[in-house]
């Protein structure tokens, strides 16, 4: 027995090791095509719709940060959801390999399934994709508890516990499993795949209509007649001997049946359903050649579009079902993964140019961020804000023009300084005066809130007959973290201290932070 050569996608294959049996049948539409993720593919356009959300996706660098509890964040570049995002997220395929096929998951079927596999620490190894054909969801009570139910290459049938699968679902009617695209509008795909169809056909028969009638004066003898001379025809115009001229005898003559593509608007039917085909899948139609309504004015506004309003909802699904399934919802350093599109909305070199420009001369963009941005390297002396001498604080205004008015005395003096050295002198004088005033006042507001807390939470202690709260209430009121508050309490536990001793031990508290 022969087998034949797999085909590349592997859905004609029906040997064991193929994909045919493990492939939908599908949902039979109205013009009896059935439509599946396979046949749905083949139409150019939907094809280059999911090439373009997949590639697009997968091109977005994965970061992970730690917000700072003082504002901005630090990037995480040594944690094992970074390994999996940025470097390695499985033995056998690379983050943008892995990335563009789960995304492919999504548009096609709106469901993309990884097994989870972790250490003993809970730390996660790999996330080996499972093919969302095969995988199923059995609901087993009514509190919302399921299990996955995957069937394997070989036939076996394995059951998942929720807590072993990564599970990112697109748009959902029960919140179990995300609806499926190209089974949602298979009647719109299945108008394309049959236009298609159509196409091949009419080119097959040379660009002609097929079928037509023979006009004959007279009669045939009998039915069987009819019949013989029917197939004959069809024998010598049809096959090998299609286009061969034909001859026609006792005045008979051909006639051609008259509808044409134009008059079947089967152009314009075709140019609308590719444009029907790309907002079933959320890519606007520029991104797939569609450039009816591009213009040179707006071609980048629309690229820019794209991004916020196509990819952006992505990459927010991904982000989130990375910290809520992956990291946990109680994850102690409060990560968060982020996919960067920045490179993607900076625009063109002028329009970069312009933005940088802006930005430094302002002050709060620092040239080496610029090259940064540019992926240039840092060059020393770079990292500190321009301020354009035309623009000064206030208070540094004020000191200039109280400068100038006694200007006059500061002449240069053998072996003194000169003027203009004289009055920097005294101006960093007074801005040192200023800062160390600023600094006292600063210092004299949080003092005046931690004395504010420190009494609340000493009345509280007051009316609870001298019994401490929990570590949480003391480092909510003193705004200190909750190890400090436990170390607090462990310190003065057995203690009996005065209402003045305990403000002014909770103040020391809240300095100490």
């Amino acid at each position: 027995m022969f087998l034949a050569a797999p085909r590349a996608d592997g859905m004609g294959d029906r040997s064991p090791w193929g994909q045919f049996w493990f492939s939908p049948i599908g949902a039979m539409t109205r013009s009896g095509v059935s439509v599946t993720a396979a046949n749905a593919l083949g139409l150019p356009t939907a094809l280059a719709c999911v090439q373009v959300l997949a590639k697009s996706f997968a091109s977005m660098p994965f970061a992970l940060y730690k917000p700072k509890f003082s504002g901005g964040k630090t990037r995480i570049t040594n944690h094992w959801l970074y390994r999996l995002m940025a470097k390695a997220p499985n033995r056998f395929q690379t983050p943008f390999e892995w990335k563009m096929m789960l995304m492919g998951h999504l548009a096609l079927r709106g469901n993309a399934f990884c097994q989870i596999t972790a250490n003993s620490q809970g730390e996660i190894l790999e996330l080996l994709p499972l093919h969302p054909d095969r995988m199923s969801i059995e609901v087993l009570d009514d509190a919302g508890n399921y299990r996955y139910k995957y069937i394997a290459q070989s036939g076996q049938t394995i059951y998942y516990k929720r807590g072993e699968v990564w599970h990112l679902r697109w748009l959902s009617d029960d919140g179990y499993m995300g609806l499926s695209p190209i089974q949602i509008a298979r009647e719109a795909l299945a108008e394309g795949i049959s236009i298609q169809s159509y196409s091949s056909r009419f080119f097959a028969n040379d660009a002609r209509p097929g079928g037509g009638w023979i006009e004959f004066p007279g009669g045939f003898a009998n039915k069987e007649a009819k019949k013989v001379f029917r197939e004959s025809w069809q024998d010598m115009q049809g096959g090998v001997n299609r286009g061969k001229v034909a001859v026609l005898e006792k005045g008979m003559k051909y006639h051609e049946i008259g509808l044409n593509n134009k008059e079947s608007q089967f152009i314009e039917a075709r140019a609308e359903k590719r444009k029907e085909i790309a907002a079933i899948f959320g890519v606007p139609p520029h991104k797939v050649g569609i450039l009816d309504d591009a213009t040179f004015s707006n071609i980048e506004q629309q690229a820019i579009e794209f991004w916020t309003d196509c990819m952006l909802p992505w990459a927010e699904m991904w982000e989130s079902s990375m910290e809520f399934f992956l990291l946990g919802a109680d994850e102690p350093l409060g990560l968060e993964p982020e996919f960067d599109m920045s490179r993607m909305l900076r625009g063109d070199s002028v329009a970069r140019s312009a933005y940088y420009t802006s930005g430094i001369n302002a002050g709060w963009l620092v040239r080496n961020e610029a090259r940064e941005m540019e992926g240039l390297d840092p060059i020393d002396g770079l990292d500190e804000p321009l301020r354009p001498l035309n623009m000064v604080e206030e208070s540094d205004a004020d000191d200039e023009i109280a400068e100038g008015d006694d200007g006059a005395d500061d002449k240069a003096k053998p072996g003194d300084m000169s003027g203009a050295d004289a009055r920097r002198a005294r101006r960093r004088e007074k801005r040192a005066a200023a800062k160390h005033a600023m600094h006292k006042a600063a210092e004299a507001r949080v003092n005046g809130m931690l004395q504010a807390a420190a009494e609340r939470l000493a009345r509280r202690v007051a009316k609870a007959d001298g019994k401490m709260p929990e570590a949480g209430v003391v480092a909510e009121i003193m705004a200190v973290p909750l190890a400090s508050a436990q170390q607090w309490l462990d310190a003065n536990a057995g203690a009996t201290l005065t209402e003045s001793e305990l403000i002014a031990s909770l103040v020391a508290l809240g300095k100490s932070v």
